[in-house]
């Protein structure tokens, strides 16, 4: 119900308060009430954008700021707005004109105005021209942990990992407590190969400041390999609890999902064994005839053949990223991989646990459940090469 008692910058002040508690449709229906009572009135005009913005109602939050641009072209909130829609039209040159207009309009010491229109950038992919904007956010604002941090984000899309660790590590200095940061630096270090420095700064965050499953699942792994943990171990459960919230609980849709996923998998393993029983025919006709060539004939040929006359008959080799190699059945390469890091765990535990460690390096899932399944998704997943 309207309340006619209420000024156009009190109806904009209670929208904005339900915007930042993510109740936007509250914040919609209270704007849409201010404005039918102030329709000039700029602020909830571009209110109405923001919140159409969010409900993800594009061409409606369009019409929201060309209204507010309409009453006040130099508006740097309906800019910036209008812009970030254009972004999501494609049109991206004039997103980036409506974005320039607000520094024109010397309005590049708004922090957070510039972190806004970087951050919508950097949602759109738009990185590089992301950067300006976070660099303009921190020349006025050196102590902001959150906009040294971001350039620290642009860099590492930019494939900077150098510049961009120095930046996360800034912003830490600058916020001890910058959680955000931290999970950031401590998969970088990670993925840079620098095992303890990511644990480090993992075991310096909680299970609450994580919002990704990837950081948890590296952090865990790095638990259990640096202080021998055991799976059930109290110290993890913790962090298994987060991955379950986290995860959440799958829905109708998720599990039929899973029930497609499945069937098709079952298909490819039956075709598969199909191929692979043709395979072992075709195996057993070329030993026959390489068995009647004669001695002098055979060489590098017979060195060839022999590879493929292997592979038939179900013998494979894998390599390793550190080098090392392993030949024998999926089964057989799969222990001498177990014994190799862990003997004496059951296979089974073993291929769980390294699908964990693959897809806390990669962020890729890999199947546990056979060993054949289990290397050929590691060679998906890019942790090892399967030679035949």
């Amino acid at each position: 119900m309207s309340n006619p008692f209420l000024s156009s910058e009190e109806y904009d002040e209670r929208a904005h308060s339900l915007y930042n508690e993510g109740k936007y449709d509250d914040a919609l229906q209270l704007l849409r009430e201010g404005l039918a009572l102030y329709p000039s009135a700029v602020e909830l005009h571009v209110g109405t954008g923001y919140a159409r913005l969010a409900r993800e109602e594009f061409a409606w939050a369009r019409r929201n700021f060309e209204e507010a641009l309409t009453l006040d072209p130099e508006h740097e909130d309906a800019l910036a707005g209008f812009g970030e829609v254009l972004l999501k039209f494609g049109q991206t040159d004039a997103g980036l004109r409506s974005f320039e207009r607000t520094i024109e309009l010397g309005y590049e010491d708004d922090v957070d105005l510039m972190l806004q229109i970087g951050r919508a950038l950097f949602r759109e992919g738009y990185v590089e021209q992301s950067l300006p904007f976070f660099e303009r956010a921190v020349q006025h604002a050196e102590d902001s942990a959150e906009a040294v941090a971001c350039i620290g984000y642009a860099q590492h899309r930019l494939g900077n990992d150098v510049e961009a660790m120095v930046a996360l590590r800034r912003a830490l200095v600058l916020d001890e407590q910058f959680a955000e940061g931290r999970v950031y630096l401590a998969n970088l270090l990670y993925d840079a190969g620098d095992m303890d420095g990511a644990l480090v700064e993992f075991e310096k965050t909680t299970p609450d400041d994580h919002w990704d499953e990837l950081g948890i699942w590296r952090l865990i792994e790095l638990k259990k390999s640096v202080y021998k943990l055991s799976d059930d171990d109290g110290e993890l459960k913790p962090w298994e609890a987060r991955l379950t919230e986290l995860a959440g609980e799958p829905d109708a849709i998720d599990e039929l999902l899973a029930e497609v996923e499945q069937a098709a998998m079952e298909e490819e393993q039956s075709e598969e064994q199909q191929s692979q029983n043709q395979l072992e025919a075709l195996g057993s006709l070329l030993t026959g005839l390489v068995g009647q060539q004669q001695a002098g004939e055979q060489g590098e040929h017979e060195s060839t053949s022999t590879d493929v006359l292997m592979a038939d008959n179900g013998v494979h080799r894998v390599i390793m990223r550190d080098g090392s190699s392993f030949e024998g059945s999926w089964e057989e390469i799969v222990q001498a991989l177990r014994d190799a890091r862990d003997a004496g765990r059951p296979l089974d535990e073993y291929m769980a646990m390294e699908a964990r460690r693959f897809y806390g390096a990669t962020g890729l899932r890999v199947a546990s459940h056979a060993p054949e399944a289990f290397l050929r998704g590691g060679a998906d997943a890019g942790m090892l090469r399967i030679v035949r």
